[in-house]
């Protein structure tokens, strides 16, 4: 039990995809800049990794027993780019306004890349199938924690800065420089669930 609370606690906050392993950036760019949609993104992105998570290990298994383990990363975009439609399928019936609102990024969860860096993780690090839901939950809630402070920090405070920007720095170069920040600021955590 010990063992999967540190792994997702150190997935969580050390090796964070979003600030640590800087995958999934374009989401986090993109979608941060609203609070709701951050976290319906963040929600629809926790969803699919785990589902991706749940279909793609014993998948990993057929691959490794029929020796075709070489064919993992074209399966796992293939399984994901499913899920996601069915997410999409799913929110346009029962959540058209969220649907609406992530427009774009919300296809652009096929593509992330932290999703399938969660599924080649898990089967990189050897993990068992619970193992390997723990890691993907906590890469999920991760993935939402980012999300969730940087879509508060740009809400509230980087709208209101207006002229103390340097002109140079306005835009997307000053939503760089406050992730840049922020990411420095989960470094904090390294060493501390090992």
């Amino acid at each position: 039990m010990t063992n999967l609370i540190i792994i997702f606690l150190s997935i969580v906050f050390v090796n964070n995809f979003l600030l640590s392993q800087f995958l999934g950036i374009c989401s986090f760019l993109g979608v941060s800049n609203k609070m709701s949609s951050a976290v319906g993104m963040s929600g629809a992105v926790v969803f699919v990794m785990i589902l991706a998570e749940a279909v793609t290990w014993p998948v990993q298994q057929i691959l490794d027993k029929f020796g075709i383990g070489y064919l993992q990363t074209v399966v796992f975009i293939l399984v994901i780019a499913a899920l996601v439609q069915f997410v999409e399928m799913f929110m346009k019936k029962f959540l058209p306004s969220l649907q609406k609102a992530l427009g774009i990024y919300l296809p652009l969860i096929t593509t992330n890349c932290a999703i399938l860096g969660a599924t080649i993780n898990a089967i990189t690090f050897e993990y068992s199938f619970a193992q390997s839901m723990i890691y993907s939950f906590g890469a999920g809630c991760g993935y939402a924690v980012a999300m969730i402070i940087f879509a508060g920090i740009r809400e509230e405070k980087m709208n209101d800065l207006g002229d103390a920007v340097p002109a140079a720095f306005r835009g997307v170069p000053i939503i760089l420089v406050a992730a840049t920040i922020m990411s420095l600021s989960f470094m904090g955590f390294t060493g501390m669930f090992q």
